[in-house]
This record gives structure tokens, C-alpha cells and sequence, in this order.
């Protein structure tokens, strides 16, 4: 390796006196890390020092693409063939979501809470096996490849699907299954060969999402030339108008789809969401000359390793050792990670660094598992420095996923009636679409400016504070829910509906729950979008499709949380034996809604205190550059 021990400038003091013995040892320290550092061919690499620059897009073969070719690949009509792909993918989902709990009550007979948990450990699955997708799109595959394997993945189970609401093979006898008997739990269940057919192409759906909701927004963001100018505002508009098409679909889900079911029956509605992703893949495949790449960077679960091994082998190794040559970093401008920058040093997790300490000893070809570059060790730190963001937006995902399920409860007992028109009850998810819609919509028009006068920020407000007005507007959304449901329920036992929680209140409008969904679409606009885009600025170039995983595992985490969740409250609550209904009775009217409603109302808060005290902590990789 072309390198040299470079050392301070004489005359001056490397030490300087502090009274504190501790004190004294820890600058000392931290001194002799400034002391040495590698100088390479045409850069220096030292502790806060460090080359940065673009990477080169390439095309499908992964060879560059020359600057002259630039204006003919990428921007935003590249985007929009990749928008198709995701309004397909939510409107799957979201279709999926909210039918396929009635079409298990109904359909396959069975209860209303163990249909709501089968639908949330699906949704859970399709968000946190997005891990899987985004490490094989930044080690191996790359996005366009993931993308393109996983969405016919998908496009086979929502085929499944279809075929198992079509043939009367797949589901139990229908006959004699009134309203009366499903409500006494009289119809004929489902055989465990049905269920067990139905839950395969469910979680073959689920998986089949795992490598496209990590990729799509980062392969999106990658058709942005980062060396432009214009380069952030184009970001941030792409994130906006990312989720504007993830809300289209959830639209189209909760109006459109729902109407098939209701006019056609379950296979035509199934069927609608499988002719919808087949089309999106042939838009997704026929944009492809248009599209510019990133080249996988080798395995990002390999590079930790090797990371946390170096650091563990070198951990007795003081940074003052008189074998230390320096911080180890590969000469030129390029790292040694395909397709990512160097990235400059930063004192976080210091522990982590001695992975980076070359000794005498580790000769001129050394082992990635006893010496690793400066860069690999940062993309590391960056990793383990995102992680308390999107935790904090999990407590946002248990609340959406919980609003999927009882506030479509809730629903069934009021009056469903728009003047003359009767919207069905598995529409009203719709209405959160709508506000992101129109949120989205008017965002630039007049949130920007507003926003602007107050924080001085040219884009209204930072990605951490739009992901704390989120969490703030999320509180507010399930405190109203809980004390409409405390209404609602009085009203309902005063009123002589406590045993019919399937039959409506004619003098209670279904039209409250409006409020709640609004103001849940409204965190659900800052506070996603904000962290979508947080992620790809943060995440480290090799691994943006890791950093978009997070905030989808975030999703299936809170899926997962809220099955468990409901769980523990059903067992503490509740008490069969002695005839106590729990809080998430499946008689509505005599369970506690409103009880869980303000629990998840306190656990947002405690949530939201946490979030704060992350986001002061952190830095952007920005603030940390140095001219």
C-alpha cells in the first residue's frame, strides 16, 4: 500500500494539561488519533478528514453511463414507470388489508380476532422481510433485478388468492350460513387443508413484497443526478410524489375494489388486484432502457461482520500503541466498497474504530476480518445511528394497524348513509387516503411557505421535524378515537344495541371516525415521508436499499406488536371463566375500545418523548461534512 506515517507539525503541543486524571487520559487519547493519520495518492484520510464525491450511475450490464447518455436515462420519466409498480403493490396491500378479514369472517367462518391477527401478521411479514429484499438488492442483485424477481413473486400468490375465492373447493359449505349463524358461530368452519392453503399464497403475497417496497423508492431516488444543483429539491418532490401513488392505491383499494367485491363477488375483487400488478410489471419492464443503476456493493451483512470481528480482535489494543500506523483507508478517491463514497471519520462508537487500526503487524496484505477501511467502519456507525428514528415511528404503525381492523369494527354499528348514498363499511379506510391526497397535494402550496416563515428552513421543515409532527398529529388522532368510542359505546348500551355489534345505529353517523382518519392520514404524510427520505439521504451509498428496509421493517414490526399487543390485553382483561369480556371483545358494545384507544394514547406519548430525545441527539451526515 502506498502510504506514510505523517506526524503533527513540531512545536506544537500534543497534550495539553488538565487537572482530571481521566480527563487527561481520555484527550491524550483522542490526541494520539490526530497525530497519525494515512496520506494516499491524492487525498488524506484522519480522524474528521476525508474524500467525498458522486457515484457513477451504470447502466443493466453495469457499465457507466457517459455524461454525453445522462439526459437520455434517469428523471422523472424514469420515476413514473417505477410509480406504477408501487400504486399496484399498495393497492394490493391495502386491498388485501382490509377484505381480507371480511372475507375470512364471512367466507371461511372464522372469528373476527383470530381473522384481524392473520391479516396483521401478514402485513407484519410484507414490511420486515423487506430486510431480506433490500440485502440482496445491495449485495447481489441490485434494485432493478429484486424488483423484478420479487413483484412476479407477488403477482403468483395474489393468483392464488383469486383461485381460492373462485373455486368452491377452497373454502367451506355456504349453505345455511345466514347473519344469525355467524353471529352464533354456527356456520361451518373452514377444513385446516383450506386455511392452510390460504395462509401459503397469503404469505407467498407477503413475501413477494419483501423486495419490493425496500427498492422501489430508493431505485426512484436513483435516477436523480446528485451532482445537480437541483438535486435535493427533486429528492424531496420524489418522496412526495412516491407516496401521493402509494395513496392512489390505497384509494383505489378502499373504493374501487371494494365496489367489485360488493357488485361481483370476492374472485373479481381478488382477481382486480392480480390484472393490476400484472400490468404494473409490464410497465415496470418496458421502462427499462430509461432506468439508471447502482452497482451492488457486495454483501452489507459481510462488511458488519467483518467490522465488529476487527474491533473484537483489536479491542486491547490502546489507540496510543506504539505499533499504530494509523486509521487504515485504501489510496485514491474511491473506497473499497463498490459503488459507495469514502466516508469521513466521526468520533461515534469509537469502540468501533480499532476495526480501522493498522499495527505494523497486520504486514501489507492484510485479512477484512482483522483490518477494515475507515469507510466500511463508518457505514456501520451510520447503520447503528438510524436505528432509534424509524423505532420510534413503530408506535405509528401499531396505531395504522389498528385502526385497520377496529375502526372497521366500529363502522359496522354506526350509519353508513351520504344523503342518499350508503358507502360500505370497508370503504371507510378510504378517507386517510383522501387527506393524504389532498395533504400531498396543496404540501407545496402552502404547508412550504407557511412552514418556512417559522422555521427558516428552505424546505418548511427538517426530515426529523416533519417526522415529529407526525408523531404529535398520531397522539391527537387516537385520543379523539378513544373518547368517540367512549361515546359511541354508551350511546350504543343506552340505546339497546349491546348484543347487536353487527347491526347499525341509525342516529350515529359512521361520518366521526372521519376525524380520527384524517388526522391519522395526516401524521402518516409528514411522518413516513420524512422518514423515507431521512433514510436514503443517511443510509451509506451501498446500502440505501438496507436504510429504505428499515422504515418498512418499522412497518412489520408494528403489525407484529399490534397481534401481540392485542393479545396481552385480551389475557390481562378479560376472563372467560367468571363471563368478563376483555377490552377487544369481539362484541364491541360490551368490550373497551376506547380503554385500548387511550393505552395506545399513552404508550404514543412516551413514544414521542423518546423520539425527541433521539432526534436533538443526532446529526446529520451533512452538518458532520468540513470543507
Amino acid at each position: 500500500m502506498n502510504t506514510r506515517e505523517i506526524k503533527s507539525p513540531e512545536g506544537k503541543s500534543e497534550t495539553p494539561s488538565v487537572p482530571d486524571g481521566n480527563c487527561v487520559s481520555n484527550s491524550v487519547h483522542r490526541k494520539k488519533l490526530g497525530v497519525y493519520f494515512i496520506e494516499s495518492d491524492n487525498q488524506r484520510m484522519a480522524f474528521g478528514r476525508g474524500y467525498t464525491g458522486g457515484t457513477t450511475p451504470v447502466n443493466l450490464k453495469g457499465k457507466p453511463i457517459a455524461d454525453a447518455d445522462l439526459s437520455k436515462t434517469g428523471g422523472w420519466i424514469a420515476a413514473f414507470f417505477i410509480f406504477g409498480n408501487e400504486m399496484a403493490e399498495r393497492m394490493a396491500y391495502f386491498g388485501l388489508s382490509v377484505n381480507m378479514v371480511a372475507f375470512m369472517f364471512y367466507v371461511m367462518h372464522r372469528p373476527f380476532a383470530s381473522s384481524s391477527n392473520a391479516v396483521n401478521n401478514f402485513l407484519g411479514i410484507s414490511q420486515a422481510s423487506s430486510v431480506l429484499g433490500g440485502f440482496l438488492a445491495d449485495a447481489y442483485l441490485g434494485r432493478y433485478r429484486t424488483i423484478a424477481i420479487f413483484t412476479t413473486i407477488y403477482l403468483a400468490g395474489l393468483t392464488g388468492i383469486t383461485l381460492c375465492a373462485v373455486m368452491d373447493v377452497f373454502v367451506p359449505n355456504q349453505e345455511q350460513c345466514d347473519q344469525l349463524a355467524l353471529l352464533l358461530g354456527n356456520c361451518e368452519p373452514a377444513k385446516q387443508w383450506q386455511m392452510l392453503y390460504l395462509y401459503t399464497i397469503l404469505y407467498i403475497t407477503a413475501f413477494g413484497a419483501a423486495g419490493i417496497r425496500p427498492c422501489v423508492s430508493s431505485f426512484g431516488a436513483d435516477q436523480f443526478d446528485e451532482r445537480s444543483k437541483d438535486y435535493k429539491t427533486h429528492l424531496d418532490r420524489f418522496f412526495n410524489f412516491f407516496y401521493l401513488s402509494v395513496t392512489v392505491g390505497a384509494i383505489v383499494a378502499f373504493t374501487l375494489v371494494v365496489y367489485i367485491q360488493i357488485e361481483k363477488g370476492w374472485g373479481y375483487a381478488f382477481g382486480s388486484l392480480a390484472i393490476a400488478m400484472g400490468i404494473s410489471n409490464l410497465l415496470f419492464f418496458a421502462g427499462t432502457p430509461l432506468y439508471r443503476h447502482r452497482l451492488p456493493g457486495g454483501s452489507p451483512l459481510t462488511r458488519v461482520a467483518q467490522v465488529l470481528v476487527a474491533a473484537f480482535r483489536k479491542r486491547n489494543f490502546p489507540f496510543t500503541n506504539s505499533e499504530l500506523i494509523g486509521l487504515y483507508e485504501v489510496p485514491g478517491k474511491h473506497s473499497a466498497v463498490k459503488g459507495s463514497r469514502k466516508i469521513a471519520h466521526t468520533d461515534h462508537f469509537r469502540w468501533l474504530d480499532k476495526a480501522a487500526l493498522q499495527l505494523k503487524e497486520d504486514g501489507n496484505n492484510p485479512s477484512p476480518w482483522r483490518l477494515c477501511t475507515v469507510t466500511q467502519v463508518e457505514e456501520v456507525k451510520i447503520l447503528i445511528r438510524l436505528i432509534p428514528i424509524p423505532a420510534c415511528t413503530i408506535m405509528l404503525n401499531i396505531i395504522l394497524t389498528e385502526y385497520l381492523t377496529l375502526s372497521v369494527q366500529q363502522a359496522y354499528t354506526l350509519n353508513t348513509h351520504m344523503g342518499h348514498l350508503k358507502l360500505p363499511v370497508t370503504c371507510m379506510p378510504v378517507f386517510p387516503g383522501l387527506s393524504i391526497f389532498l395533504i400531498l397535494s396543496f404540501y407545496y402550496s402552502v404547508f412550504v411557505p407557511l412552514s418556512r416563515r417559522v422555521t427558516g428552513h428552505p424546505h418548511g421543515a427538517s426530515q426529523l421535524q416533519r417526522v415529529g409532527i407526525g408523531l404529535a398529529i398520531s397522539i391527537i388522532s387516537v385520543a379523539w378515537a378513544g373518547a368517540f368510542e367512549n361515546y359511541r359505546r354508551d350511546y350504543g348500551m343506552k340505546h339497546g344495541y349491546e348484543a347487536s355489534f353487527l347491526t347499525p345505529m341509525p342516529e350515529l353517523s359512521a361520518y366521526w371516525l372521519l376525524i380520527q382518519y384524517c388526522l391519522i392520514g395526516i401524521a402518516e404524510v409528514f411522518c413516513i415521508v420524512g422518514l423515507l427520505e431521512f433514510l436514503y439521504e443517511e443510509a451509506p451509498d451501498a446500502m440505501k436499499s438496507i436504510g429504505s428496509a428499515y422504515a418498512a421493517l418499522a412497518g412489520g414490526l408494528g403489525c407484529f406488536a399490534a397481534s401481540v399487543l392485542n393479545s396481552i390485553v385480551k389475557s390481562v382483561t378479560g376472563t372467560p371463566a367468571k363471563g368478563e369480556e376483555s377490552w377487544l371483545s369481539q362484541n364491541i358494545n360490551t368490550g373497551r375500545f376506547d380503554y385500548f384507544y387511550w393505552l395506545l394514547a399513552i404508550m404514543s406519548v412516551i413514544n414521542f418523548c423518546i423520539f425527541l430525545y433521539s432526534a436533538q441527539k443526532y446529526k446529520y451526515r451533512a452538518e458532520q461534512m468540513f470543507s
